[in-house]
C-alpha cells in the first residue's frame, strides 16, 4: 500500500470489522489507509451474507415467512427485502444465463397463484394486480431446464409474451407441446412460424370435483386426453405435458405461497414475482434433479458444478 498523500510506502497497522479488513498507516505524514471493502452481494442490506443465506434456504424449502422468521431469528420486514432484492437478482441471472439454448422438447403449462385475495373477492377498486396470478412455465423435457417464466393474468397477452420470450432463449427447431389453452395457437403462429413442431394436449374432465360431498376435495377425474397436431410434425410419442406438470408439484411443495388450503400468500406481485425467480434459479441451478443426478444447467451444459445459494447470490451481484 503506498499513502495518497505523500507517495510512500505505509506498513500495516492491524485490521478492523467483521470482515478483518486490513488497514495501513504511512511512517511519514502518519495517515492512516485501508484496503477496499469487498462488494457486498446484497446491496445496502446489513445482513450478514450467512444470515441471508440461511433465511434463503428456509423460503427454498417450503417455509412460510413468518416460521424463517422464528427459525431464524431476522425479522419479518427484513426477510421480504431480502427476497425482493435476491429475486431481482436472480431474474436478472436468468435472463442473462438462459439464452442461445439447445433443446429439443419444451413444455409449456400455467400455474394458478393469486395476489392479496382470490378472483372472486376482488372488488373494482382494488389494484389491477390483485387476484389470479398465473405462473407460465417452460421446462425441457430432456435436461429439466426451465429456460423462461411469465407471472401475470391468464390473458392472451400475457401468453404471447410469455412464447416470445421462449423463441428469443432457444436456438434451431424444438418441439412445443402446451395445454388446451386457446391463446396459445394464435402465439405460437404470430411469434415461431412455421419453424416449430406444435402440439396441444388437451385433457376432459368429469362432472365431480372438489365441492362434491362425497369425493370431498379432489380433482375431477380425467376422462379423455386428446392430442392435437397444429404446426408441423411433432413425434407423437413427444406429445406430452407431464414433466412440466410434475413440475407443477415440485413448486407448490418448494414455494409456501403456492401451497393450496394454506393462508399462505402473496400480498404483493413483486414478491411473488422475486419468489418464482429465486426458486427457479435455484432449480435450473443448485438443486440436483433426482433422475438426473445433476443440476439441469449442468445437463444443459451452462455450467460445470453444482451451485451454492451464496454463489448465486455472488454471482447476481
Amino acid at each position: 500500500m503506498t499513502c495518497h498523500v505523500c507517495n510512500t510506502r505505509c506498513k500495516k497497522f492491524g485490521r478492523y470489522g467483521k470482515l478483518k479488513i486490513q488497514r495501513y498507516r504511512c511512517l511519514t505524514c502518519r495517515k492512516t489507509f485501508s484496503d477496499p471493502k469487498p462488494p457486498n452481494p446484497l446491496g445496502e442490506m446489513r445482513l450478514p451474507v450467512e444470515r441471508a443465506e440461511q433465511v434463503l434456504r428456509c423460503l427454498l424449502e417450503g417455509a412460510s415467512v413468518r416460521s424463517t422468521e422464528r427459525m431464524t431469528g431476522v425479522n419479518r420486514n427484513t426477510i421480504l427485502s431480502l427476497l425482493v432484492v435476491a429475486g431481482e437478482k436472480c431474474s436478472s441471472l436468468l435472463d442473462e444465463r438462459m439464452r442461445g439454448l439447445r433443446l429439443q422438447s419444451v413444455e409449456c403449462d400455467e400455474l394458478w397463484g393469486f395476489v392479496s385475495k382470490k378472483q372472486r373477492h376482488v372488488r373494482a377498486s382494488d389494484p389491477a394486480e390483485f387476484g389470479d396470478a398465473w405462473v407460465f412455465i417452460a421446462l425441457d423435457a430432456d435436461t429439466k431446464l426451465i429456460p423462461c417464466f411469465q407471472i401475470g393474468k391468464r390473458t392472451k397477452a400475457t401468453t404471447y409474451d410469455f412464447i416470445r420470450d421462449l423463441s428469443e432463449r432457444v436456438v434451431g427447431r424444438i418441439q412445443l407441446t402446451t395445454d388446451g389453452f386457446r391463446f396459445y395457437i394464435d402465439a405460437v403462429d404470430r411469434v415461431f412460424g412455421a419453424d416449430v413442431d406444435f402440439s396441444q394436449l388437451v385433457k376432459l374432465y368429469g362432472d365431480y370435483g372438489q365441492h362434491n360431498s362425497e369425493a370431498k376435495y379432489s380433482p375431477s377425474p380425467i376422462i379423455e386426453v386428446l392430442s392435437r397436431v397444429l404446426q408441423e410434425n411433432p413425434n407423437p410419442e413427444r406429445i406430452s405435458t407431464s414433466y412440466v406438470e410434475r413440475h407443477n408439484l415440485t413448486m407448490r411443495m418448494h414455494l409456501r405461497r403456492l401451497t393450496r388450503l394454506t393462508n399462505a400468500f402473496s400480498r404483493k406481485l413483486d414478491n411473488l414475482k422475486a419468489a418464482v425467480a429465486l426458486q427457479i434459479a435455484y432449480y435450473n441451478l443448485c438443486r440436483i434433479h433426482q433422475s438426473l443426478r445433476v443440476t439441469p444447467a449442468m445437463e444443459a451444459g451452462i455450467t460445470d458444478h453444482v451451485w451454492s445459494v451464496r454463489e448465486l447470490l455472488e454471482s447476481a451481484a
